[in-house]
Protein backbone atom coordinates (compact mmCIF):
# COMPACT_ATOMS: atom_id res chain seq x y z
CA UNK A 1 0.00 0.00 0.00
CA UNK A 2 2.87 2.47 0.41
CA UNK A 3 4.27 1.63 -2.80
CA UNK A 4 1.47 2.26 -4.24
CA UNK A 5 0.62 5.58 -2.59
CA UNK A 6 4.51 6.82 -3.53
CA UNK A 7 3.70 6.26 -6.97
CA UNK A 8 0.15 7.99 -7.24
CA UNK A 9 1.85 10.59 -5.72
CA UNK A 10 4.73 10.88 -8.15
CA UNK A 11 2.55 10.85 -10.73
CA UNK A 12 0.28 13.19 -9.61
CA UNK A 13 3.46 15.52 -9.42
CA UNK A 14 4.40 15.01 -12.32
CA UNK A 15 0.74 15.49 -14.24
CA UNK A 16 1.04 18.84 -12.17
CA UNK A 17 4.07 19.98 -13.76
CA UNK A 18 3.03 19.48 -17.24
CA UNK A 19 1.32 22.34 -17.46
CA UNK A 20 4.26 24.49 -15.97
CA UNK A 21 6.52 23.04 -18.37
CA UNK A 22 4.51 23.94 -21.46
CA UNK A 23 3.71 27.50 -19.74
CA UNK A 24 7.58 28.37 -19.66
CA UNK A 25 7.83 27.10 -23.66
CA UNK A 26 5.58 30.12 -25.64
CA UNK A 27 3.13 29.17 -27.73
CA UNK A 28 2.38 30.25 -31.74
CA UNK A 29 -0.15 32.95 -30.72
CA UNK A 30 2.26 33.88 -27.44
CA UNK A 31 4.83 34.55 -30.21
CA UNK A 32 2.17 36.28 -32.61
CA UNK A 33 1.61 38.71 -29.62
CA UNK A 34 5.30 39.40 -28.90
CA UNK A 35 6.04 40.35 -32.56
CA UNK A 36 3.15 42.38 -32.82
CA UNK A 37 4.33 44.20 -29.72
CA UNK A 38 8.27 44.24 -30.63
CA UNK A 39 6.95 45.85 -33.97
CA UNK A 40 4.67 48.35 -32.74
CA UNK A 41 7.63 49.71 -30.70
CA UNK A 42 9.51 49.91 -34.34
CA UNK A 43 6.60 52.22 -35.55
CA UNK A 44 5.90 54.42 -32.62
CA UNK A 45 6.21 58.17 -32.23
CA UNK A 46 6.68 60.56 -35.33
CA UNK A 47 9.94 58.63 -36.28
CA UNK A 48 10.03 55.11 -37.04
CA UNK A 49 13.30 53.10 -36.46
CA UNK A 50 13.87 52.45 -40.13
CA UNK A 51 17.26 50.74 -40.19
CA UNK A 52 15.19 48.33 -37.30
CA UNK A 53 12.34 48.02 -39.92
CA UNK A 54 14.46 46.90 -42.60
CA UNK A 55 15.92 43.67 -40.52
CA UNK A 56 12.64 43.16 -39.36
CA UNK A 57 11.02 43.25 -43.06
CA UNK A 58 14.01 41.29 -44.84
CA UNK A 59 13.28 38.34 -42.44
CA UNK A 60 9.43 38.33 -42.71
CA UNK A 61 7.87 36.27 -44.75
CA UNK A 62 6.35 38.14 -47.30
CA UNK A 63 4.26 35.55 -49.67
CA UNK A 64 4.40 37.11 -53.14
CA UNK A 65 5.25 39.86 -55.35
CA UNK A 66 2.61 40.31 -57.53
CA UNK A 67 3.02 43.41 -59.82
CA UNK A 68 6.34 42.22 -61.10
CA UNK A 69 7.67 43.42 -64.51
CA UNK A 70 10.71 41.21 -65.51
CA UNK A 71 12.36 43.62 -67.63
CA UNK A 72 12.31 46.14 -65.26
CA UNK A 73 13.07 43.69 -62.40
CA UNK A 74 16.96 42.60 -63.66
CA UNK A 75 19.42 45.26 -62.39
CA UNK A 76 21.74 47.25 -65.04
CA UNK A 77 24.58 45.85 -63.73
CA UNK A 78 23.67 42.51 -65.51
CA UNK A 79 22.31 43.71 -68.01
CA UNK A 80 25.98 45.07 -68.98
CA UNK A 81 27.49 41.23 -67.93
CA UNK A 82 25.04 40.00 -70.81
CA UNK A 83 26.37 42.66 -73.63
CA UNK A 84 29.74 41.03 -73.75
CA UNK A 85 27.46 37.49 -73.77
CA UNK A 86 25.70 38.75 -76.75
CA UNK A 87 28.85 40.24 -78.72
CA UNK A 88 27.57 43.29 -78.39
CA UNK A 89 28.81 46.85 -77.43
CA UNK A 90 27.44 49.68 -76.10
CA UNK A 91 27.47 53.80 -78.13
CA UNK A 92 28.85 56.27 -75.49
CA UNK A 93 27.22 58.75 -77.49
CA UNK A 94 23.63 57.59 -77.13
CA UNK A 95 24.19 55.09 -74.25
CA UNK A 96 22.28 52.44 -76.34
CA UNK A 97 23.29 49.10 -77.21
CA UNK A 98 24.90 47.98 -80.74
CA UNK A 99 24.00 44.39 -81.94
CA UNK A 100 24.87 44.95 -85.42
CA UNK A 101 27.87 42.55 -86.07
CA UNK A 102 30.08 44.23 -88.67
CA UNK A 103 29.60 47.58 -86.57
CA UNK A 104 30.47 46.34 -83.45
CA UNK A 105 33.35 44.13 -85.61
CA UNK A 106 34.78 47.57 -87.17
CA UNK A 107 34.95 48.97 -83.63
CA UNK A 108 37.10 46.43 -82.34
CA UNK A 109 39.20 46.97 -85.05
CA UNK A 110 39.96 50.35 -83.74
CA UNK A 111 42.55 51.54 -81.34
CA UNK A 112 40.99 51.58 -77.70
CA UNK A 113 41.60 55.31 -77.85
CA UNK A 114 38.99 55.72 -80.81
CA UNK A 115 36.56 53.45 -80.07
CA UNK A 116 32.87 54.82 -79.56
CA UNK A 117 31.08 51.53 -78.79
CA UNK A 118 32.36 49.95 -75.65
CA UNK A 119 32.11 46.88 -74.26
CA UNK A 120 31.40 45.63 -70.48
CA UNK A 121 34.96 46.13 -69.05
CA UNK A 122 35.91 49.66 -71.21
CA UNK A 123 32.94 50.90 -69.64
CA UNK A 124 33.07 49.21 -66.33
CA UNK A 125 36.88 50.56 -66.33
CA UNK A 126 35.65 54.43 -66.91
CA UNK A 127 34.30 55.52 -63.76
CA UNK A 128 32.17 58.60 -65.21
CA UNK A 129 31.09 56.26 -68.47
CA UNK A 130 29.91 53.93 -66.12
CA UNK A 131 28.00 55.86 -63.66
CA UNK A 132 26.74 58.08 -66.80
CA UNK A 133 25.24 54.67 -68.00
CA UNK A 134 23.73 53.38 -64.36
CA UNK A 135 22.17 56.71 -64.22
CA UNK A 136 20.62 56.62 -67.92
CA UNK A 137 19.42 52.34 -67.36
CA UNK A 138 17.88 53.12 -64.21
CA UNK A 139 17.23 55.48 -61.45
CA UNK A 140 20.69 55.48 -59.81
CA UNK A 141 21.45 58.98 -58.41
CA UNK A 142 18.42 60.66 -58.92
CA UNK A 143 17.40 61.71 -55.57
CA UNK A 144 20.90 62.55 -55.25
CA UNK A 145 20.91 64.95 -58.22
CA UNK A 146 23.98 63.52 -59.45
CA UNK A 147 23.55 64.35 -63.00
CA UNK A 148 21.25 66.48 -65.38
CA UNK A 149 17.75 64.58 -65.08
CA UNK A 150 14.64 64.70 -67.51
CA UNK A 151 11.11 64.26 -65.48
CA UNK A 152 10.96 61.57 -63.48
CA UNK A 153 8.19 59.71 -65.23
CA UNK A 154 10.39 60.38 -68.42
CA UNK A 155 13.68 58.64 -67.31
CA UNK A 156 11.74 56.13 -65.43
CA UNK A 157 10.07 54.80 -69.07
CA UNK A 158 12.94 55.95 -71.35
CA UNK A 159 15.49 53.41 -69.23
CA UNK A 160 13.13 50.11 -71.29
CA UNK A 161 14.57 52.07 -74.21
CA UNK A 162 18.52 51.57 -73.42
CA UNK A 163 18.88 47.79 -72.35
CA UNK A 164 15.59 46.71 -74.77
CA UNK A 165 17.38 44.75 -76.84
CA UNK A 166 19.84 42.82 -74.01
CA UNK A 167 16.65 42.49 -72.01
CA UNK A 168 15.58 39.45 -74.64
CA UNK A 169 18.32 37.63 -73.96
CA UNK A 170 19.76 35.22 -71.50
CA UNK A 171 16.12 34.72 -69.80
CA UNK A 172 16.49 31.55 -68.17
CA UNK A 173 19.55 33.40 -66.20
CA UNK A 174 17.39 36.48 -65.79
CA UNK A 175 14.84 34.29 -63.92
CA UNK A 176 16.98 32.53 -61.83
CA UNK A 177 18.42 35.62 -60.21
CA UNK A 178 15.26 37.17 -59.74
CA UNK A 179 14.30 33.69 -57.89
CA UNK A 180 17.92 33.99 -55.68
CA UNK A 181 17.13 37.44 -55.13
CA UNK A 182 13.44 36.69 -53.96
CA UNK A 183 14.14 33.76 -52.31
CA UNK A 184 17.05 35.72 -49.91
CA UNK A 185 14.20 38.33 -49.32
CA UNK A 186 11.56 35.16 -48.47
CA UNK A 187 9.74 35.87 -51.55
CA UNK A 188 8.11 32.67 -51.94
CA UNK A 189 5.89 33.45 -55.28
CA UNK A 190 6.71 35.87 -58.17
CA UNK A 191 4.15 36.84 -60.67
CA UNK A 192 6.28 38.40 -63.49
CA UNK A 193 5.15 40.05 -66.37
CA UNK A 194 7.24 38.33 -69.07
CA UNK A 195 7.21 38.93 -72.70
CA UNK A 196 4.56 40.56 -75.22
CA UNK A 197 2.63 37.73 -76.82
CA UNK A 198 3.02 37.47 -80.91
CA UNK A 199 1.42 39.97 -83.07
CA UNK A 200 -0.02 40.44 -86.31
CA UNK A 201 -0.85 44.06 -88.70
CA UNK A 202 -4.10 44.70 -90.54
CA UNK A 203 -4.98 47.89 -92.10
CA UNK A 204 -7.77 46.89 -92.28
CA UNK A 205 -8.72 46.71 -89.13
CA UNK A 206 -6.98 49.51 -88.08
CA UNK A 207 -9.95 51.65 -90.79
CA UNK A 208 -12.84 49.32 -89.53
CA UNK A 209 -12.17 50.28 -85.98
CA UNK A 210 -11.95 53.76 -86.66
CA UNK A 211 -15.14 53.98 -89.29
CA UNK A 212 -16.76 52.00 -86.10
CA UNK A 213 -16.12 54.90 -83.53
CA UNK A 214 -18.82 54.18 -80.87
CA UNK A 215 -20.56 51.90 -82.18
CA UNK A 216 -19.58 48.97 -79.65
CA UNK A 217 -21.62 46.69 -82.55
CA UNK A 218 -19.30 47.55 -85.68
CA UNK A 219 -16.70 47.44 -83.62
CA UNK A 220 -17.38 43.91 -82.18
CA UNK A 221 -17.73 42.69 -85.79
CA UNK A 222 -14.53 43.93 -87.28
CA UNK A 223 -12.86 42.36 -84.10
CA UNK A 224 -14.52 39.28 -84.38
CA UNK A 225 -13.31 39.19 -88.02
CA UNK A 226 -10.08 39.93 -87.40
CA UNK A 227 -10.30 37.16 -84.82
CA UNK A 228 -11.30 34.65 -87.19
CA UNK A 229 -7.93 35.48 -89.27
CA UNK A 230 -5.97 34.83 -86.71
CA UNK A 231 -7.48 31.87 -85.90
CA UNK A 232 -7.29 30.39 -88.99
CA UNK A 233 -3.51 31.87 -89.60
CA UNK A 234 -1.42 28.73 -88.67
CA UNK A 235 1.67 31.28 -88.97
CA UNK A 236 0.32 33.14 -86.30
CA UNK A 237 -0.93 30.02 -83.79
CA UNK A 238 3.26 28.40 -84.38
CA UNK A 239 4.34 31.95 -82.97
CA UNK A 240 2.22 31.90 -80.18
CA UNK A 241 3.19 27.90 -80.06
CA UNK A 242 6.29 28.84 -79.58
CA UNK A 243 6.36 32.02 -77.48
CA UNK A 244 4.77 29.83 -74.97
CA UNK A 245 7.67 27.56 -75.44
CA UNK A 246 10.08 30.35 -74.92
CA UNK A 247 8.68 30.54 -71.61
CA UNK A 248 8.91 26.68 -70.75
CA UNK A 249 12.38 26.78 -71.88
CA UNK A 250 13.02 30.01 -69.61
CA UNK A 251 11.50 28.43 -66.76
CA UNK A 252 14.15 25.62 -66.58
CA UNK A 253 15.29 25.01 -62.89
CA UNK A 254 13.03 27.89 -61.43
CA UNK A 255 10.01 26.13 -59.69
CA UNK A 256 11.66 23.89 -56.58
CA UNK A 257 9.56 22.92 -52.92
CA UNK A 258 9.85 26.62 -51.78
CA UNK A 259 9.61 29.07 -54.61
CA UNK A 260 7.04 29.42 -57.39
CA UNK A 261 7.11 31.68 -60.52
CA UNK A 262 4.28 32.53 -63.12
CA UNK A 263 3.87 34.71 -65.60
CA UNK A 264 1.59 37.37 -67.06
CA UNK A 265 1.57 38.21 -70.92
CA UNK A 266 1.27 41.69 -71.91
CA UNK A 267 -0.02 43.87 -74.48
CA UNK A 268 2.07 47.63 -75.07
CA UNK A 269 -0.40 49.92 -75.40
CA UNK A 270 1.03 52.43 -77.66
CA UNK A 271 0.57 50.50 -81.21
CA UNK A 272 -1.76 50.61 -83.62
CA UNK A 273 -5.31 48.76 -82.96
CA UNK A 274 -4.73 45.42 -85.13
CA UNK A 275 -0.96 45.56 -83.12
CA UNK A 276 -2.55 45.70 -79.57
CA UNK A 277 -5.98 43.30 -80.47
CA UNK A 278 -3.64 40.34 -82.02
CA UNK A 279 -1.10 41.09 -79.01
CA UNK A 280 -3.99 40.41 -76.65
CA UNK A 281 -5.40 37.47 -78.71
CA UNK A 282 -2.01 35.58 -78.55
CA UNK A 283 -2.11 36.23 -74.58
CA UNK A 284 -5.54 34.76 -74.27
CA UNK A 285 -4.40 32.08 -76.11
CA UNK A 286 -1.27 31.72 -74.25
CA UNK A 287 -3.18 31.84 -70.92
CA UNK A 288 -6.17 29.78 -71.51
CA UNK A 289 -3.66 26.57 -72.01
CA UNK A 290 -3.74 26.55 -68.13
CA UNK A 291 0.54 26.46 -68.50
CA UNK A 292 2.65 28.73 -66.90
CA UNK A 293 1.18 31.56 -68.42
CA UNK A 294 -1.55 32.60 -65.85
CA UNK A 295 -2.95 35.76 -66.70
CA UNK A 296 -2.53 39.12 -69.22
CA UNK A 297 -1.58 42.50 -69.04
CA UNK A 298 -1.26 46.04 -70.64
CA UNK A 299 1.31 48.09 -70.08
CA UNK A 300 2.82 51.24 -71.74
CA UNK A 301 2.43 54.96 -70.23
CA UNK A 302 -0.81 55.85 -69.72
CA UNK A 303 -0.56 59.48 -69.94
CA UNK A 304 0.82 58.91 -73.35
CA UNK A 305 -1.48 60.49 -76.04
CA UNK A 306 -2.11 57.36 -77.86
CA UNK A 307 -2.64 55.42 -74.82
CA UNK A 308 -5.26 58.20 -73.70
CA UNK A 309 -7.32 57.88 -77.29
CA UNK A 310 -7.47 54.56 -77.29
CA UNK A 311 -8.02 53.60 -73.47
CA UNK A 312 -11.66 52.86 -73.66
CA UNK A 313 -11.04 50.96 -77.32
CA UNK A 314 -8.68 48.98 -75.04
CA UNK A 315 -10.79 48.17 -72.27
CA UNK A 316 -13.67 47.08 -74.71
CA UNK A 317 -11.25 44.30 -76.46
CA UNK A 318 -10.63 42.99 -73.24
CA UNK A 319 -14.17 42.75 -73.05
CA UNK A 320 -14.74 41.25 -76.21
CA UNK A 321 -11.70 38.46 -75.74
CA UNK A 322 -12.82 37.79 -71.91
CA UNK A 323 -16.50 36.62 -73.60
CA UNK A 324 -14.00 34.09 -75.92
CA UNK A 325 -11.87 33.20 -73.07
CA UNK A 326 -13.74 33.33 -69.86
CA UNK A 327 -11.28 31.98 -67.87
CA UNK A 328 -8.65 34.02 -68.20
CA UNK A 329 -7.42 36.08 -65.41
CA UNK A 330 -6.41 40.04 -66.01
CA UNK A 331 -4.51 42.32 -64.11
CA UNK A 332 -4.47 45.71 -65.63
CA UNK A 333 -2.54 48.83 -65.21
CA UNK A 334 -5.62 51.22 -64.87
CA UNK A 335 -5.25 54.72 -63.05
CA UNK A 336 -1.80 55.05 -63.49
CA UNK A 337 -2.09 58.83 -63.47
CA UNK A 338 -1.47 62.18 -61.82
CA UNK A 339 -3.21 65.37 -61.03
CA UNK A 340 -1.41 67.53 -64.32
CA UNK A 341 -0.54 64.26 -66.51
CA UNK A 342 -3.27 64.64 -68.51
CA UNK A 343 -6.33 67.11 -68.63
CA UNK A 344 -8.76 66.67 -65.51
CA UNK A 345 -11.55 64.44 -67.46
CA UNK A 346 -8.99 62.53 -68.83
CA UNK A 347 -8.60 61.14 -64.52
CA UNK A 348 -12.10 60.14 -64.22
CA UNK A 349 -12.52 56.93 -65.89
CA UNK A 350 -9.68 54.64 -66.29
CA UNK A 351 -10.01 52.25 -63.15
CA UNK A 352 -13.93 52.22 -63.87
CA UNK A 353 -13.62 50.67 -67.12
CA UNK A 354 -10.86 48.62 -66.42
CA UNK A 355 -13.44 47.02 -63.60
CA UNK A 356 -16.92 47.19 -65.31
CA UNK A 357 -15.90 46.82 -68.80
CA UNK A 358 -12.61 44.67 -69.11
CA UNK A 359 -13.67 42.52 -66.63
CA UNK A 360 -10.20 42.92 -63.99
CA UNK A 361 -9.76 40.53 -61.53
CA UNK A 362 -6.73 42.78 -60.55
CA UNK A 363 -6.21 46.51 -60.63
CA UNK A 364 -2.64 47.49 -60.76
CA UNK A 365 -1.24 51.16 -59.23
CA UNK A 366 -4.94 52.83 -59.38
CA UNK A 367 -3.28 56.25 -57.87
CA UNK A 368 -6.15 58.54 -59.46
CA UNK A 369 -8.54 56.90 -57.51
CA UNK A 370 -9.99 60.14 -56.01
CA UNK A 371 -10.16 62.12 -59.23
CA UNK A 372 -12.26 59.23 -60.60
CA UNK A 373 -16.08 60.11 -61.09
CA UNK A 374 -17.05 57.17 -59.52
CA UNK A 375 -14.76 56.90 -56.78
CA UNK A 376 -16.66 55.40 -54.06
CA UNK A 377 -18.74 52.89 -56.61
CA UNK A 378 -15.58 52.05 -57.84
CA UNK A 379 -14.24 50.84 -54.20
CA UNK A 380 -17.44 49.11 -53.00
CA UNK A 381 -17.04 46.85 -56.46
CA UNK A 382 -13.55 45.73 -55.46
CA UNK A 383 -14.91 45.55 -51.88
CA UNK A 384 -18.04 43.22 -52.38
CA UNK A 385 -16.28 41.53 -55.42
CA UNK A 386 -12.87 41.15 -53.63
CA UNK A 387 -10.86 42.77 -56.02
CA UNK A 388 -7.41 43.85 -54.71
CA UNK A 389 -5.42 46.74 -55.76
CA UNK A 390 -1.63 46.21 -56.22
CA UNK A 391 0.42 49.47 -54.93
CA UNK A 392 3.83 49.86 -55.78
CA UNK A 393 5.05 52.65 -53.09
CA UNK A 394 8.39 53.26 -54.32
CA UNK A 395 7.18 53.64 -58.20
CA UNK A 396 4.32 55.94 -57.64
CA UNK A 397 6.63 58.36 -55.58
CA UNK A 398 9.15 58.27 -57.74
CA UNK A 399 7.27 58.92 -61.58
CA UNK A 400 4.07 60.37 -60.37
CA UNK A 401 4.76 61.76 -57.37
CA UNK A 402 2.06 60.44 -55.28
CA UNK A 403 3.15 59.09 -51.91
CA UNK A 404 2.41 59.73 -48.00
CA UNK A 405 -1.24 60.66 -47.35
CA UNK A 406 -1.98 61.88 -50.77
CA UNK A 407 -1.51 58.41 -52.25
CA UNK A 408 -5.07 56.59 -52.34
CA UNK A 409 -3.81 53.69 -50.30
CA UNK A 410 -5.50 55.81 -47.54
CA UNK A 411 -9.05 55.77 -49.34
CA UNK A 412 -8.69 51.99 -50.40
CA UNK A 413 -7.67 50.77 -46.74
CA UNK A 414 -10.14 53.52 -45.12
CA UNK A 415 -12.94 51.62 -47.43
CA UNK A 416 -12.31 48.21 -47.13
CA UNK A 417 -10.52 47.42 -50.64
CA UNK A 418 -8.26 44.37 -50.46
CA UNK A 419 -4.60 45.28 -51.66
CA UNK A 420 -1.59 43.70 -51.93
CA UNK A 421 2.07 44.88 -51.30
CA UNK A 422 4.82 44.95 -54.67
CA UNK A 423 7.43 46.41 -56.23
CA UNK A 424 6.57 47.20 -60.23
CA UNK A 425 10.75 47.56 -61.52
CA UNK A 426 12.44 47.13 -59.16
CA UNK A 427 15.42 46.84 -61.02
CA UNK A 428 15.24 50.32 -62.44
CA UNK A 429 13.98 51.67 -59.11
CA UNK A 430 16.41 49.90 -57.33
CA UNK A 431 14.83 48.53 -54.34
CA UNK A 432 13.38 45.57 -53.35
CA UNK A 433 9.85 44.06 -51.54
CA UNK A 434 11.30 44.35 -48.49
CA UNK A 435 11.48 48.10 -48.63
CA UNK A 436 7.96 48.42 -50.24
CA UNK A 437 7.24 46.84 -46.65
CA UNK A 438 9.23 49.47 -44.74
CA UNK A 439 7.88 52.26 -46.49
CA UNK A 440 4.21 51.13 -45.81
CA UNK A 441 4.85 50.38 -42.02
CA UNK A 442 6.90 53.66 -41.39
CA UNK A 443 4.35 56.26 -43.86
CA UNK A 444 1.05 54.10 -42.66
CA UNK A 445 1.58 52.58 -39.83
CA UNK A 446 -0.70 49.80 -39.80
CA UNK A 447 -0.85 47.37 -36.65
CA UNK A 448 1.21 44.02 -37.38
CA UNK A 449 -2.15 42.26 -38.20
CA UNK A 450 -2.46 44.17 -41.63
CA UNK A 451 1.14 43.58 -42.28
CA UNK A 452 0.51 39.79 -41.83
CA UNK A 453 -2.88 40.32 -43.92
CA UNK A 454 -1.02 42.33 -46.94
CA UNK A 455 1.54 39.27 -47.08
CA UNK A 456 -1.36 36.55 -46.70
CA UNK A 457 -3.65 38.24 -49.55
CA UNK A 458 -0.32 38.33 -52.23
CA UNK A 459 -0.90 34.63 -52.34
CA UNK A 460 -4.66 34.63 -52.27
CA UNK A 461 -5.15 36.76 -55.26
CA UNK A 462 -2.40 35.30 -57.13
CA UNK A 463 -3.50 33.54 -59.97
CA UNK A 464 -3.12 30.43 -59.35
CA UNK A 465 -4.99 27.39 -58.91
CA UNK A 466 -6.49 26.40 -55.62
CA UNK A 467 -4.29 23.69 -54.94
CA UNK A 468 -1.28 25.10 -55.40
CA UNK A 469 -2.26 28.27 -53.04
CA UNK A 470 -3.20 25.78 -50.66
CA UNK A 471 0.41 24.62 -50.69
CA UNK A 472 1.98 28.04 -50.94
CA UNK A 473 -0.46 29.24 -47.98
CA UNK A 474 0.45 26.22 -45.94
CA UNK A 475 4.39 26.96 -46.18
CA UNK A 476 3.95 30.48 -45.36
CA UNK A 477 2.10 29.27 -41.80
CA UNK A 478 5.35 27.63 -41.40
CA UNK A 479 7.44 30.04 -42.40
CA UNK A 480 5.47 32.80 -39.98
CA UNK A 481 5.65 30.08 -36.99
CA UNK A 482 9.29 30.13 -37.00
CA UNK A 483 9.79 34.11 -38.01
CA UNK A 484 7.06 34.55 -34.95
CA UNK A 485 9.33 32.37 -32.69
CA UNK A 486 12.69 33.77 -33.86
CA UNK A 487 11.56 37.41 -33.60
CA UNK A 488 9.54 36.59 -29.84
CA UNK A 489 13.51 35.14 -28.36
CA UNK A 490 15.10 38.23 -29.81
CA UNK A 491 12.63 40.51 -28.00
CA UNK A 492 12.92 38.78 -24.95
CA UNK A 493 16.89 38.74 -25.30
CA UNK A 494 16.97 42.15 -26.01
CA UNK A 495 14.81 42.92 -22.93
CA UNK A 496 16.85 41.51 -20.38
CA UNK A 497 19.46 43.46 -21.92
Amino acid sequence: MHIKIRSLAIALAFAAAQPAVQARAPSAKANEVLTARHYASLIAGETPKTSELTLFFTRMPKGADLHHHYSGAIYAEQYLDWIDKQGWCVDMGSYQIETKQDKVAAQRALPQSERSCLSTGEVIANDNLYRELLQRWSTKDFDNHGAVQPPPDQRFFQTFMYFGAVSNTNFNEGLLTLKKRAVEENVSYIETMFKSAPQGDSPDFDARVRQAGASDAALDEAMAAWLAVLDNDAKFSQSVADYTGTIAASHAGVDDANFTMRYQSYVFRLQSPSRVFSSMAGGFKAAAQGGLVVGLNIVGQESSHISMRDYTLHMKMFRFLKTRYPGVKLALHAGELALGDVPPEGLKFHIDEALNVAGADRIGHGIDLAHEANAIAIMKTMRDKDIPVEINLTSNAFISGIKGDNHPLTLYRKYGVPYVISTDDAGVTRHTLSNEYVLFASRYKPDYSEVKRASYNSLRYAFLPAQEKKRLTAQLDARYAKFEADIAALAAKAKKH
